[in-house]
């Protein structure tokens, strides 16, 4: 491998990981545009550094039927935009679709040309930045312990993201990622105690937070690691002790010990663990409503967010956003490709669920958090925000790395490559220019929308998401 292309890819990765670490340093609403504009600067860098570096297409990362699906799901998204009622906000969806892809396919290739050695630099990673958040979360609950106020509101303690949902999705794509040095051999005894008390702090955070979509996408994890062979169970028996253990820290800081200082709880974790709806239920009707209407190329891209209701700009719900947008042929191969890709590294873990192999692990991590991602995308808005989509973008690429093929699909033609490239140009070009109209008048937006509308903000491309806005 050229020295010099291993080492821009380093750097690049490097360089990711830092604006992915800075993205959740925002607060309050203002972290979803950080967040955004974050994600943004990756997706560019993302495309440069493709554009630059000819040593990727060396070989190929999905094989031709993939390809064929791919591109027909995307010209699916570009008709579906030119007839939509706003098609340039439908064609800054696709164009941030396109984007992600180009994103995990960077990752992948830069996985490939760096071989194990970056493996690594990516679990650091996701300990820093867990690591980060814990004692963050620490330092607040410790302040509001001293305060003295009386109350204890613990959705003050998840900062970082506009809503704490956010932040449990954020925790469903990491939880998995802790348990990797616990299942490693090579470990030692105090490194596996100082991760396993991470992780049961982090476990603590997701009981904080409430996030029921969390819960249930590790839920969905649990279930599909347990088919998965002697290494997915041992997955599970790391995982279920942390959570007891983040059960009983919730319960001694927030039961016993805001107790005994006469402390009222706010935002407490059971008033979210509830089996209600909350309403979805007019979400997932207004979706259906729009895939009967138009079933065949959908409202177009974004377009569930030109339909105002006081709820949110997407059904919280991947299967019926998609559909009431794309259409439902688009979501068809969709579904038929994240299938697809889930049964072979399904199958691939299997065949070597007795390995100890790092890489084996790795590869059973990232499959744990892609399932969680994907459970929880069927009650809440993963495929929407923008730190879920860049971690959605790492795993998927790692992923494809990491895959061992029994024949190794071939590398795309000069065709194929120059037209990704200069449709990921484009893309991200489209992007930029929908950041550097928008985000000098955010404020007047959000005002405009409160003027017309009212209510709470509903995320989406931006912290206020309605793109039914009239112009005054």
């Amino acid at each position: 491998m050229n020295a010099a292309w291993t080492g821009r890819t380093k750097i690049w990765l490097v360089f990711t990981l830092l604006i992915a670490a800075v993205m959740i340093f925002g607060h309050g609403l203002g972290g979803n545009t950080l967040q955004r504009l974050g994600q943004l600067a990756v997706t560019s860098t993302a495309v440069v550094f493709l554009l630059c570096c000819r040593m990727p297409y060396a070989f190929g990362l999905v094989d031709r039927p993939a390809r064929l699906a791919c591109g027909l799901v995307l010209l699916a998204g570009i008709v579906s935009s030119l007839y939509a009622h706003q098609p340039l906000w439908a064609l800054t969806e696709v164009a941030l679709i396109a984007a992600c892809c180009c994103c995990a396919e960077a990752f992948a290739h830069s996985r490939r040309a760096n071989g194990a050695s970056v493996d690594q630099l990516l679990l650091l990673f996701v300990v820093f930045i867990c690591a980060f958040k814990s004692f963050d979360f620490l330092t607040l609950a410790f302040r509001s312990f001293a305060a003295g106020t009386g109350i204890l509101d613990t959705g003050g303690l998840l900062s970082g993201f506009s809503n704490k949902r956010f932040y449990g999705q954020f925790q469903t794509f990491t939880l998995p990622f802790l348990a990797l040095p616990l299942l490693l051999s090579t470990t030692k005894r105090s490194a596996q105690a100082w991760t396993f008390s991470l992780l049961s702090l982090w476990w603590l955070i997701a009981v904080t937070g409430g996030t029921r979509g969390t819960w249930l996408g590790m839920g969905g994890a649990t279930c599909v690691l347990f088919i998965c062979g002697h290494s997915g169970r041992r997955w599970i028996t790391w995982q279920l002790p942390a959570v007891v253990v983040g059960v009983m820290l919730y319960w001694l800081l927030f039961s016993v010990l805001a107790g005994y200082l006469g402390m009222e709880m706010s935002n407490a974790a059971s008033e979210r663990l509830t089996t209600t709806l909350s309403d979805r239920g007019p979400l997932w009707q207004q979706a259906w409503d729009m895939i009967r209407e138009h079933p065949w190329l959908g409202f177009g891209p974004m377009h569930f967010a030109d339909i105002h209701n006081p709820i949110a700009a997407h059904p919280h719900q991947a299967i019926l956003q998609w559909a009431s947008e794309w259409g439902v042929p688009s979501t068809l191969l969709v579904m038929g490709l994240v299938g697809r890709g889930l049964w072979a590294t399904l199958t691939l873990i299997r065949e070597r669920a007795t390995s100890g192999d790092p890489t084996d692990l790795l590869r059973l991590c990232l499959f744990a958090s892609l399932i969680g991602a994907l459970t929880q995308s069927m009650v809440d808005g993963v495929i929407v925000m923008p730190y879920s989509q860049f971690w959605l973008s790492l795993v998927v690429g790692w992923l494809m790395a990491l895959h061992v093929w029994k024949r190794e699909p071939a590398k795309p033609n000069a065709f194929i490559r120059w037209s990704w490239m200069g449709i990921s140009s484009a893309a991200v070009l489209l992007l930029v220019y929908v950041a550097i109209r928008d985000v000098p008048h955010l404020d007047e937006r959000d005002k405009l929308y409160q003027q017309q509308y009212g209510g709470h903000y509903q995320p989406r491309f931006w912290v206020q998401g309605v793109i039914a806005i009239k112009p005054e």
